[in-house]
């Protein structure tokens, strides 16, 4: 089963031909389905829009803003700031574990709230989608991951939902960049998050 809710892709006249979308993946294992949907993005994202995996949030230090001090930040933190900073949308391909989001994920909101009303997410339009094993596809997860980031000060594009379930099964022989309705679903939410960017950025 899955849960999908997405408008219609819309046009991607007035996206800049440089639309940057940094995408954070939420389980640190390389072989992970999640890992595998953000390859998919990267794969088949609209003529114009560029999708970057961002790698090391797993080598982040948990938010303590005893380092969070000019001078002491940590360079992986720093990285994930500067990275944000540059790009015009936010993706966050998200697993559930034990019903929330995974740990690594919360903890790069936490780094890119701050400074507090002047993160590097601040205003950026942002989507969550994923896949889990059960047959809701990671529902509480993602919702917990659009709280927080809205809090953090995202804008989020609520109307872009994927929640992919029964992923052991259903990518157990298969890859998701090989699965066309996979494929379809998530080149439409790209499209969305990337016209969504054009309208802020207007």
């Amino acid at each position: 089963m899955q849960y999908l809710c997405l408008k219609p892709a819309r046009s991607l006249i007035g996206v800049s031909l440089s639309t940057k979308v940094l995408t954070l993946v939420g389980s640190l294992r390389a072989g992970s389905v999640n890992r595998q949907l953000a390859e998919t993005a990267v794969l088949n994202a609209p003529e114009g829009v560029e999708i970057v995996i961002h790698e090391g949030i797993g080598t982040i230090p948990f938010y303590n803003e005893d380092i969070d001090v000019e001078g002491s930040i940590p360079e992986a933190a720093a990285a994930l700031r500067k990275a944000a900073a540059s790009s015009d949308a936010l993706l966050l391909v998200c697993p559930e574990y034990n019903g929330t989001m995974p740990a690594v994920l919360k903890n790069a909101i936490d780094w890119l709230s701050r400074p507090f009303g002047a993160g590097a997410i601040a205003g950026t339009p942002a989507a969550v989608i994923g896949s889990a094993f059960g047959q809701f596809g990671g529902v509480w997860a993602h919702d917990d991951a659009r709280k927080s980031l809205g809090i953090a000060g995202a804008h989020l594009v609520e109307d872009v939902r994927l929640s992919i379930g029964g992923s052991v099964t259903r990518f157990a022989e298969i890859h998701p960049k090989d699965d066309a309705e996979v494929v379809e679903q998530v080149r439409s939410v790209v499209s969305s998050l990337a016209g969504a960017s054009a309208s802020t950025a207007a």
